[in-house]
């Protein structure tokens, strides 16, 4: 029996603010009561854009802990709980499972990387052990380790497997997995300049980065889509492109930072190895948020 929806529309990939010292707690506390009030319909906490490879396992963990306490189950949490440490990966999702998250974004293992029989083992350890969903996430391009549309297939009648995160990229890629699973897997798209085109073949939203500094507008564009408007969500797709490239310009979520930096939700702090945004690539992310009505 397919698994309960997660969520539709936008989930925010949440930056998580940082001081030199640690981790912003505040601030966080605002950033996540912001989301919620602008419409965001679910969260993701300690992903690729929260920096949970390089929060330390104390500040992970109580990362997570603090979100769904602040959450207080107004949307659905999601907690970043991958790694390419299996066991860790393990251990992290039944800590998440425990302090009451609806699901786990898990990605890939990164650099020792893994076959496709790897993966597919790797997830049903994750998910045996899970008892809330899994949201499988494949971004190559970080990873060097790509999910086939094969995998998915011969995972998705995993109880505990109910969604994808798809950032390949690759379109084709993504209508050949979607053809395979059908509606056994829920498709979230991971590359926001990609929604409408994968709401278009069945998806149910985005796992988004552009909602970071635009919840309620990222979240319409999937709203409008799903209720019929295909060409008001299209025409959103289109116009936020500028921003959503400034947002990529450099590695996320260098951007991401900088823009909640600029709209005072936090600190540019950023942990090594990335660094704070160049000011060229700044003054254009500025001028993008400007024209689209960010108060900067």
């Amino acid at each position: 029996m397919k698994t309960k929806t997660i969520f539709e529309g936008a989930a925010t990939a949440l930056v998580t603010p940082l001081t030199p010292d640690g981790v912003d707690y505040e601030n966080f506390g605002r950033l996540i009561d912001w989301q919620i009030d602008s419409g965001i319909d679910a969260l993701v906490i300690a992903g690729t854009t929260g920096e949970g490879s390089t929060l330390t396992d104390e500040e992970h963990r109580e990362v997570l802990r603090y979100a769904a306490e602040r959450a207080a189950g107004r949307v659905p949490m999601i907690a970043g709980t991958g790694s390419n440490d299996t066991a860790y990966a393990i251990d992290l999702t039944k800590f998440a499972c425990d302090i009451g998250y609806d699901a786990m974004l898990v990605v890939t293992p990164y650099y020792n990387k893994a076959t496709q029989k790897g993966l597919i083992r790797m997830y049903e350890a994750i998910a045996d052990a899970s008892t809330k969903p899994l949201v499988l996430y494949n971004v190559p391009s970080r990873t060097g380790v790509a999910i086939q549309p094969a995998t998915y297939a011969a995972l998705a009648d995993h109880p505990m497997i109910a969604a994808i995160k798809e950032a390949n990229g690759d379109i084709s890629k993504i209508a050949e997995t979607i053809a395979l699973v059908g509606d056994k897997l829920d498709v979230y798209s991971g590359n926001d300049d990609q929604i409408v085109p994968i709401l278009s073949l069945g998806g149910k939203g985005v796992i988004s980065v552009l909602s970071n500094v635009l919840p309620g507008e990222t979240s319409q564009i999937v709203k409008k889509y799903l209720a019929g408007d295909v060409k008001t969500a299209a025409r959103m797709q289109l116009d936020y492109l500028d921003l959503i490239g400034a947002l990529f310009c450099e590695v996320n979520p260098i951007p991401a930072k900088a823009a909640m930096h600029a709209m005072g939700f936090c600190s540019d702090d950023i942990r090594l190895p990335l660094t704070p945004m160049e000011n060229a690539n700044r003054e254009k992310l500025l001028t993008a948020m400007r024209r689209h009505g960010v108060n900067v």
